[in-house]
């Protein structure tokens, strides 16, 4: 099992024990107490173990081999998985908006006791520690649906905080639990907007970085022995699989084998450094559509 696909496991099977422990906890507290605001934050903590789910599965087919229908792989599942996690936080935060907006206009405070208290403090720590376990296994394997199922921890972690918020100054001021949601749920809507934009992007195609290219043209130069002028690139990112594609310039009399091999050589360097595959295509340096090509390559 590589690394990405392990990681994703164990953050997705970690998550699931640790959030159905919260759960029920919360939702017998939230019984006991007759706690509307600490029952809604249980189901919201259950959201994130569906979320863990979807994370171990989504990941699972990305790992699946290249088929005849999809000789890419399966890698953008695990983009597809992200955006799922993206839509579920953005239907929390209008959740959150919802029903703050609503203990606003009836002028409703929360109230909870001693159990409750200390179950909500346990849920801010432990889902916090739930988020920074997933950001660290998301720098560690490069896996974008396990920085989504850590900002979803960290939205039930914000939604606890805001249910202290109304304990401590609740009393005081009876607004500052429906203020806190309605900011809590903005921020929640700003973490889902960069989840979704994260996992678009690869959908919609980008081009690629320019130290990325910038790096390429110095192996290309260097496999030549002389600058030839790579251009016209694009990339197209399957979660675990990349395809990289770019233009050469060579001397129109070169012999086909030597044209070949060069090119061959260079993909096997990219391969070798970047685990990117790579497809070239090589310009005659006497063609006149060579010279245009690379002036308007998008990337210059």
């Amino acid at each position: 099992m590589n690394k990405r696909l392990s990681g994703a496991y164990r953050q997705g099977v970690v998550s699931i024990i640790v959030n159905s422990l919260l759960f029920a906890a919360k939702y017998y507290v939230g019984i006991v107490s007759g706690s509307v605001a600490l029952i809604t934050d249980a189901w919201h903590t259950f959201s994130d173990s569906l979320s863990s789910i979807v994370l171990i599965i989504g990941t699972k087919i990305a790992h699946k081999p290249a088929d005849s229908e999809h000789p890419y792989g399966h890698g953008r599942a695990e983009v597809i998985t992200a955006l799922i996690i993206g839509i579920f936080l953005a239907l929390i935060g209008f959740s959150f908006l919802e029903k703050s907006i609503y203990k606003l206009v009836e002028h409703r405070a929360a109230s909870f006791g001693a159990l409750a208290i200390g179950i909500t403090i346990a849920s801010v720590v432990v889902n916090e520690l739930l988020a920074q376990y997933a950001f660290y296994l998301s720098r560690k394997t490069k896996n974008t649906s396990i920085q989504a199922d850590g900002w979803h921890h960290r939205s039930d972690a914000l939604s606890s905080l805001i249910i202290l918020a109304g304990i401590s100054f609740g009393s005081t001021w009876w607004w500052m639990d429906g203020v806190m949601g309605i900011l809590m749920a903005c921020f929640i809507f700003y973490a889902s907007y960069g989840i979704v934009s994260v996992a678009i992007n690869p959908l919609l195609g980008e081009k690629p970085g320019s130290t990325l290219v910038k790096e390429i043209r110095v192996i290309c130069d260097r496999l030549a022995g002389k600058p030839i002028m790579a251009h016209h690139f694009h990339i197209h990112n399957y979660g675990v699989h990349s395809e990289l594609t770019f233009h050469i310039v060579l001397a129109g009399d070169i012999l086909l084998d030597d044209a070949h091999a060069l090119a061959d050589e260079i993909e096997k360097k990219i391969r070798e450094i970047y685990s990117i595959e790579a497809t070239i295509h090589i310009d005659p340096a006497n063609d006149p559509e060579t010279l245009d090509d690379i002036q308007h390559d998008p990337l210059e």
